[in-house]
């Protein structure tokens, strides 16, 4: 079976038609930018963002007289959705807002990430700052912010300091986005406030989401063959996260919705002028895979605040007890939250040559004085260690073997002490913080997870948030904030059976969309579709993971994490094909080319580090021939070490082979993949 890859379509090869549609755009724009419309194009002339102050036509019932519409590549994408904010106990911003002032720049520079899917960062848009003013006695004054990129637009709202409007309480966010048509997504249905985002992304149309229902985001929106579209958010500080819900009255829309203050329920934000909202985002190309390379969320937030960055390192990590408790043949005895048991990963990890070893929950005692209510414990003391796991030996031992350890952490006890802890933690060699458990985005916990960041910062820590909300960001800001959760990961092996192909090809085009992604791949005991079971329920020692071992290998070249927490046990790692690849693949990247792929079904992603590429390519149940153009690749020939599904993988998922071949820019590299396959690929210069 041959899939025939995608190309994404570049606007540079049609010059002559853009330099027209720039002109004509720029026509318009001057033409349009009265007192009621404006216009902000992106810099190629591909986008469009269309502000209008008249009013809204069509069925949206719920909308404004503030309006915007969309233009992807001449054609309408989103029109006249509805803006505004509705506060407590004041009248909402938007309904008569008209244009007062207007300014515009042209944004075009260059920064370096510290990690991630790309080196060097262009930040190239436009940006218009708006300042409108209401009608009537009251003319409260507020802004809209709208930047114009190739690969999407974003605005957020300015409220200005201004009398009456001081001190304020954020009801809700009042933005639609009203589609065309209605068209395919994929949605997580978070289900409500207080929820880890670990959902699968269902296929579904726009008039399948109802309203008040409560959907993460990335929305990914199918508009047609060639124009795809992603709600998202940005730089999300000292304010409620978003999620969209559906339209009242069945148009194909989807309205913001703000997750409320747990304890008062119509509360949503509480804070002052002058403030910014977070960026509302609307991703826009001819393909996902585009958006996968995108660097539009990290431009959109704050410049890398701390003035030295080289303690920040990448790399992978052993993880205890929590993924793999059972038999260790090497000990002859189950493994558990002790001493003994975190030095035998740590040793893994120096063999390995990981940087890291991950001590997990129960160092410093059972967190939680029940599992059926998970109400915290805080009677503990994250300074000292349980009986049974000594942290100075830990820290003594992982020392001598050249391995750094990161500590598991409930957020309540993180909370209360990391001011006492943290500084405690860096004296004592610690190199980062695994906090937990959160489960929430509203203004308080947000504010918590930057509290978190910049106190680890301050005392030298990582941080690796699970139970955590999907990325905005921040990681720009505070790169110590090396990765997180919210993701459906391949620990639910352990007890579920929702970790399938298709959840694993569809979770790149969404929420990877958001940036660092901690899956925790890599489990080496597999299962087909007919012989995987789960672990819990099955008895099982280890858990299983579905598709073959090079499916499990190419996640770490698919899945972007700065640092990539390797799932499963010594003893099923030892002596086993594909071993050699878990020690060389890295996990940060020069560049990031997306190759193929389609939601669900497949992936091909090449990524450079230095000098030399890694390729990983995954497919569904269905065996896949994916044809991989090598044109990413520099000048001259380069050596190609390829594990690739065996034969017999779809039978015997754990076989692969290896082979070596030359392979230079002019080649195409025919990938054959077995039913929930994979393939992998190191490419060095031939020197």
């Amino acid at each position: 079976m041959n899939e025939n890859i995608f190309k994404f379509d570049n606007a540079m090869n049609h010059k002559p038609i853009n330099l027209y549609l720039t002109v004509l755009f720029a026509v318009c724009l001057l033409s349009c930018n009265t007192r009621n419309n404006l216009i902000v194009t992106s810099p190629d002339g591909n986008i469009r963002f269309l502000l209008k102050t008249t009013g809204i036509t069509g069925s949206d019932t719920s909308a404004t007289g503030l309006s915007y519409s969309v233009f992807f590549r001449n054609k309408e994408i989103i029109r006249e959705a509805s803006l505004g904010l509705d506060f407590v106990n004041m009248p909402a911003l938007g309904p008569d807002g008209r244009i007062e002032k207007v300014t515009t720049r042209s944004i075009d520079n260059q920064w370096e990430r510290v990690w991630g899917k790309r080196k060097k960062v262009r930040d190239h848009c436009t940006e218009t700052e708006v300042t409108l003013k209401e009608a009537g006695q009251s003319g409260r004054h507020f802004g809209l912010v709208i930047r114009a990129y190739d690969d999407g637009i974003a605005f957020r709202y300015l409220i200005p300091e201004q009398k009456g409007l001081n001190g304020f309480v954020l009801a809700s966010d009042k933005t639609t986005f009203r589609f065309t048509g209605d068209h395919k997504v994929w949605a997580a249905d978070r289900g409500n406030f207080q929820n880890s985002q670990e959902q699968t992304f269902d296929e579904i149309h726009l008039s399948d989401i109802p309203a008040g229902s409560i959907i993460g985001t990335p929305l990914l929106v199918k508009v047609n063959d060639t124009s795809w579209a992603a709600i998202l958010e940005a730089d999300l500080t000292d304010w409620a996260g978003m999620y969209l819900t559906g339209s009242p009255d069945g148009s194909p829309a989807v309205a913001v919705k703000l997750s409320p203050w747990p304890d008062e329920p119509g509360v949503a934000v509480k804070s002052s002028a002058p403030r910014y909202s977070p960026w509302r985002v609307v991703m826009l190309a001819a393909h996902p895979g585009r958006f996968i390379e995108s660097d539009i969320l990290q431009n959109l937030n704050e410049p890398c605040v701390l003035d030295d960055t080289s303690w920040i390192m990448p790399g992978k990590c052993a993880w205890d007890w929590w993924w793999s408790d059972g038999y260790a043949p090497e000990k002859g005895h189950k493994l558990g939250p002790d001493t003994d048991g975190e030095k035998y990963f740590i040793d893994f990890a120096s063999e390995m040559g990981w940087e890291y070893q991950l001590v997990d929950w129960n160092w410093y005692g059972a967190p939680f004085l029940s599992m059926t209510t998970w109400e915290p414990d805080m009677s503990l003391d994250i300074t000292k260690s349980a009986d049974a796991c000594d942290i100075h030996e830990i820290l003594r031992y992982a020392k001598e073997k050249n391995v750094r350890t990161i500590v598991w952490l409930e957020w309540h006890h993180a909370d209360r002490q990391m001011d006492e802890a943290f500084p405690l933690y860096e004296k004592w060699g610690i190199a980062g913080v695994k906090v937990d458990f959160m489960n929430r985005n509203d203004q308080q916990m947000v504010n918590f997870y930057h509290r978190l960041v910049k106190k680890a910062a301050e005392c030298h820590l990582l941080v690796d948030c699970h139970g955590a909300y999907m990325p905005t960001g921040i990681s720009r800001t505070w790169p110590n904030f090396i990765t997180r959760e919210g993701v459906l990961g391949n620990e639910y092996n352990k007890w579920s059976d929702r970790i399938t192909p298709d959840h694993c090809l569809t979770i790149p085009f969404t929420r990877m969309l958001g940036g660092e992604m901690d899956f925790t791949p890599g489990g080496f005991v597999h299962g087909t579709q007919k012989t995987f079971r789960v672990a819990d329920q099955a008895g099982l020692p280890c858990p299983m993971v579905r598709g073959t071992r090079c499916f499990q290998l190419a996640m770490m070249v698919v899945y972007e994490s700065a640092l990539q927490v390797i799932c499963d046990a010594p003893y099923n790692y030892r002596i086993q094909p594909g071993l050699d690849f878990l020690k060389i693949v890295p996990t940060t990247w020069d560049e990031t080319v997306v190759i193929n792929g389609e939601v669900g079904d497949y992936i091909t992603i090449a990524r450079r580090a230095g000098d030399d590429w890694f390729v990983g390519s995954m497919s569904d149940w269905t065996p896949r021939e994916l044809d991989i153009p090598m044109s990413f690749l520099g000048e001259g020939n380069y050596v190609a070490h390829i594990w690739a599904d065996a034969p017999d993988a779809d039978q015997f998922p754990e076989k692969l082979t290896e082979s070596t071949i030359i392979l230079t820019k002019s080649d195409v590299h025919h990938a054959f993949l077995a039913p929930a396959g994979g393939q992998v690929i190191h490419l060095t210069p031939r020197r």
